[in-house]
């Protein structure tokens, strides 16, 4: 009776814990989507010093997305992060005096799949024109992150 009571005990925690909801862990990479209408800037822009302009994509990520950040930086000396077929003319390499460097996060609210951006950014005045980078990065909830980096001016 006793080993019959055993089986019995062990059979249902074997049911209760069998049947447990088992967790997916999410291995996908969240995109960046540049397709859109109006999609800004795309490789080769070209920037005004002294104006602004709209920075505009769609985030995307298959469970949800976390944040994203920018960072401009000059491109002066022609290194190379681009993540675009596309090759942009560059101007000839120089010492940068006083170059635009721009870079922020930004939290998506929680629970979102596709977040688009629109956000205007102002270009300084008084900076150095020249080559740029535009670093997009956008990391989802369970921390995969994408990295777009595009080729721009800046006039």
């Amino acid at each position: 009776m006793k080993k019959n009571l055993n089986i019995i005990f062990l059979t249902l925690l074997a049911l209760v814990f069998g049947c447990e909801e088992k967790m997916e862990i999410d291995t996908e990479y969240p995109e960046i989507i540049m397709t859109i209408p109006d999609a800004f800037p795309v490789q080769c822009s070209t920037l005004k010093r002294g104006e602004s302009f709209t920075f505009r994509v769609l985030l995307h990520d298959n469970v949800a997305l976390g944040s994203y950040s920018l960072d401009i930086h000059h491109n002066f000396d022609h290194h190379s992060h681009s993540t675009e077929v596309e090759e942009c003319d560059l101007n000839p390499m120089k010492t940068p005096v006083n170059p635009f460097l721009f870079i922020r996060n930004y939290p998506i609210p929680a629970g979102q799949r596709n977040y688009e951006t629109s956000m205007d950014i102002e270009v300084p005045l008084d900076i150095d024109p020249g080559d740029y980078h535009f670093m997009i990065r956008v990391t989802d909830k369970e921390g995969w992150q994408t990295l777009r980096g595009i080729s721009i001016k800046i006039e």
